[in-house]
């Protein structure tokens, strides 16, 4: 389970109409959004992974602290929010580290884990990670496309976790094979659109393969009653705000139906002989 911190006005859906100078003028709703999910998870013993925006800690660092002392483990997703194909290596670096010192600072543990703005990772990426210190990325989304979406070099749907250097490996968020096609399953749109007991039953599909489950959920999405955002496309805008009404509920079904954990905690348990997990 996993849950990405950031907050409406920070998606890539609505920033033709929200420059990111204006942040700082919008409404902060992150944390009463992730007030409600930390209750959600407290009622059914469910620890996330939080990939935490660094902006968003440093305005409000007592969410992390909360977020942290509740047992859910602290994770990065880089300071700014900016897709990794507009970064040069150096910015890159920069915006890491610069939120793994924060988060770090903010808990007293260790963060290990990165996931990257709208799954943007690149090849070149990883090496900066490790150097900076992590020890996962959790941004690969294999499916067959996707305009913002990443891709790392020989990653497919058939294998969730991967070693992609020694002591460094990538967790992949979940795909459902279609025939040859790869279609997005780890939450998202999907999660939102689909009808419930189809997505359930396409995780029970993915889970029947023997490979663990990953999902992601940002605390927007449960936010109905967010500002309406004109001026953006009309599929961007579908993509936003589709399925908001349902999802709280479509979540706390989530998290009642299945059995989850950390995905530092699946990576720590990856040669386990175990049977497959939700995570």
């Amino acid at each position: 389970m996993s849950i990405d911190v950031e907050d409406w006005f920070q998606v890539e859906n609505l920033k033709s109409a929200i420059a990111r100078d204006t942040w700082r003028t919008r409404q902060l709703r992150v944390e009463r959004n992730m007030d409600r999910m930390l209750g959600l998870m407290s009622e059914r013993g469910v620890h996330a992974t939080c990939f935490i925006l660094g902006w968003i800690a440093h305005r409000c660092p007592a969410l992390v602290k909360r977020i942290a002392e509740e047992g859910h483990e602290i994770a990065s997703h880089g300071y700014g929010h900016e897709l990794l194909d507009t970064l040069t290596p150096d910015r890159f670096r920069a915006d890491v580290a610069r939120s793994r010192a924060l988060l770090q600072e903010l808990t007293g543990s260790v963060v290990i884990g990165y996931r990257a703005p709208a799954f943007s990772i690149q090849d070149w990426s990883i090496p900066i990670l490790e150097e900076v210190g992590f020890s996962y990325d959790s941004s690969s989304f294999p499916v067959v496309a996707h305009d913002r979406y990443g891709q790392l070099t020989g990653l497919t749907t058939e294998q969730t976790i991967v070693e992609l250097r020694p002591g460094f490996h990538e967790v992949s968020v979940s795909c459902l094979q279609v025939g040859a096609k790869a279609l997005p399953w780890g939450g998202g749109g999907y999660f939102r659109l689909v009808p419930y007991p189809v997505f359930r039953q396409g995780i029970r599909r993915i889970l029947s393969s023997g490979q663990p489950y990953v999902f992601y959920i940002r605390p927007w999405e449960i936010d109905a009653d967010q500002p309406r955002v004109e001026g953006i496309r009309g599929d961007y805008r579908f993509r936003h705000y589709v399925g908001l009404r349902k999802c709280e509920s479509r979540f706390a079904a989530l998290l009642k139906d299945f059995r989850w954990c950390t995905i530092g905690e699946l990576v720590a348990a990856e040669d386990d002989t175990t049977p497959a997990t939700s995570c």
